[in-house]
Order: structure tokens, then sequence, then C-alpha cells
């Protein structure tokens, strides 16, 4: 399992959009977060953060996956019930595959009515609903 590999599987779920945030985070959105869409996990690029993938697994699963070694709480996120994999062997390949999968309808599920009704359009629909709201965030005035 590495980056590209985690990549594929996450590109692969419906309505993801992925980001470099933080310099050297590759986040994964369950919908455009200027439409209100929420990270579900997340991968270091150049090696220089705490573990290899992070990802949301609910409360229900948290203390679980908190049980293997390698599985840590993540930093700064642990109230939300995000855990760090700290090396790629941690987990089998499909577990991560399961567990990614997890994390994206367990944010699904979260998400606001009107980002659904959004998600739910037609793609060139959808595609003019994001546009226009990138458009009106960029003409809003800083600091609301």
């Amino acid at each position: 399992m590495d980056n590209e590999r985690i990549r594929e599987i996450c590109m692969a779920m419906p309505h993801v959009c992925e980001t470099v945030n933080w310099g050297h985070h590759l986040v994964y959105f369950v919908g455009d977060r200027d439409i209100g869409g929420k990270m579900f996990a997340m991968t270091d690029l150049d090696g220089t953060g705490t573990g290899v993938l992070w990802f949301h697994c609910g409360a229900e699963r948290f203390h679980e996956l908190l049980e293997i070694e390698g599985v840590i709480a993540s930093p700064y996120l642990a109230r939300a019930h995000w855990v760090t994999v700290e090396r790629w062997d941690t987990l089998r390949p499909r577990e991560i595959e399961e567990e990614l999968k997890r994390a994206y309808d367990l944010v699904y599920e979260k998400l606001p009515p009107r980002t659904k009704k959004v998600l739910a359009l037609p793609e060139k629909e959808r595609a003019k609903a994001i546009k226009e709201r990138k458009k009106t965030l960029k003409t809003r005035p800083k600091g609301r």
C-alpha cells in the first residue's frame, strides 16, 4: 500500500475531491469543500508528518482501532474520531480499503442536506453549482 493506491481507492468513490493542505497532506473530501464537503482521509506526501494515513473512523470503531499496534489517535483530530496509521504494513491492504470506505460513508451521512442536494445533481449542473459557489466565495469580503 502507498499514497498512489490510497488515491486510486479514494478517487474511485463518488463525489470525492482532493486538495493539498498544510503543505504536505493530500486530503480527500466527500464533495467539494466550497459547497460544504467534509474531509474523510488524508495521506502524508513527503514523509515529514506523523504516520502515513489518517482517516475518520467514528466513535464505535475508534477504540477498536487504537488497540492495533501502529494505529494511534490522530493529533488535532482525535476528538472527531480520527486515527493515524503509522506504517503502511500496519493494516492489510483490504483492511485499509474497508476503513476508507467506512470513513467515506460516515462523513457522507453527516453532510448537510443542501450539500447532499448539490451532490445529487447531474454532473453538469453540479459542476455549475460548484463553480458559482466558488465565484461567490471569491467576491465575498475577507473575514466573513
